[in-house]
């Protein structure tokens, strides 16, 4: 497990900085901005997790992530490849402070709709940013099969989150996520139907192109099953688009999904790898 961690993290290494060298003629990044009015994060998510940063107005972003299986789970497995999830999106900014998302991803064929919205602005008279983002999913792999009362209701779950971010410099930035799940269905010997977590997460930049990334939701249900999501990505800027490279103990790529049902422990390298790509047009 250990060896398979290690040669992953040098293949990625190896691929990023191989990449900073072609794209070094072409940067035109600042080294070093401390204009507070920029946003904390250069990608929509931290790793998994919603950052601050918004679609600016008429912006379109194509999403694409991806979660590999349980890397312990050895060579049997192909160290994950054989049992992956995969979630595609798109993202519109209404405005420079309102943008919506849909996506669809395999695990539990989820569907899931959005609206972030900016309530307030990092800068010289304030300290951070503040977020509001909100979300409804819909599990359709749910069946009447299991369930025969089954009705639409049901299918439902909803999140609301605040997300607070400070850029202390053009190399730091944190953010605080205090959020709350509810779920119209949900099985109560293994979790609650409403949720409260509070979730912390930062960047920090290590070249022009690259930072490194973490994330951890602490899960205040008393008696859940699942596990407190935990993870660490690398945000990798290709011009246009931005690429984050992750390791996670979540395979789920849906927002309620990745807070409330996370199976993974990291300390039994039950671990997932995977990737997010943003496309702006």
């Amino acid at each position: 497990m250990t060896k398979t961690v290690l040669f992953l993290l040098v293949l990625i290494s190896g691929f990023t900085f191989a990449q900073e060298d072609l794209l070094k003629d072409i940067d035109t990044v600042q080294t070093k901005n401390t204009d507070t009015s920029q946003p904390a994060f250069k990608a929509l998510q931290i790793v998994t997790g919603q950052s601050t940063k918004l679609a600016a107005k008429n912006e379109w972003y194509i999403v694409v992530a991806h979660r590999f299986g349980d890397v312990s789970k050895g060579f049997k497995d192909f160290f994950g490849l054989d049992d992956a999830s995969t979630k595609l999106g798109a993202i519109y900014g209404a405005t420079d402070w309102l943008s919506f998302n849909l996506s669809r991803e395999t695990n539990q064929k989820t569907f899931e709709g959005g609206a972030k919205y900016r309530l307030v602005k990092q800068n010289e008279n304030f300290p951070v940013d503040i977020v509001g983002y909100n979300v409804m999913a819909v599990n359709t792999d749910l069946s009447t099969d299991n369930y025969p009362h089954l009705k639409f209701g049901d299918r439902l779950a909803y999140l609301t989150q605040a997300l607070i971010s400070r850029r202390f410099n053009d190399d730091f930035s944190l953010q605080l996520t205090p959020s709350y799940v509810h779920k119209n269905l949900y099985e109560p010997t293994i979790e609650d139907k409403d949720q409260f977590l509070a979730g912390i997460g930062g960047r920090y930049k290590i070249s022009k192109r690259i930072s490194i990334n973490a994330e951890y939701f602490v899960n205040f249900d008393n008696h859940s099953f699942y596990k407190n999501p935990l993870s660490l990505g690398m945000d990798i800027e290709t011009g246009g688009h931005v690429f984050q490279l992750l390791f996670t103990n979540s395979q789920i790529n849906s927002d309620i999904g990745y807070l409330t049902n996370a199976t993974g422990r990291w300390g039994k390298g039950q671990i997932f790898f995977g990737f997010n790509l943003y496309r702006v047009f």
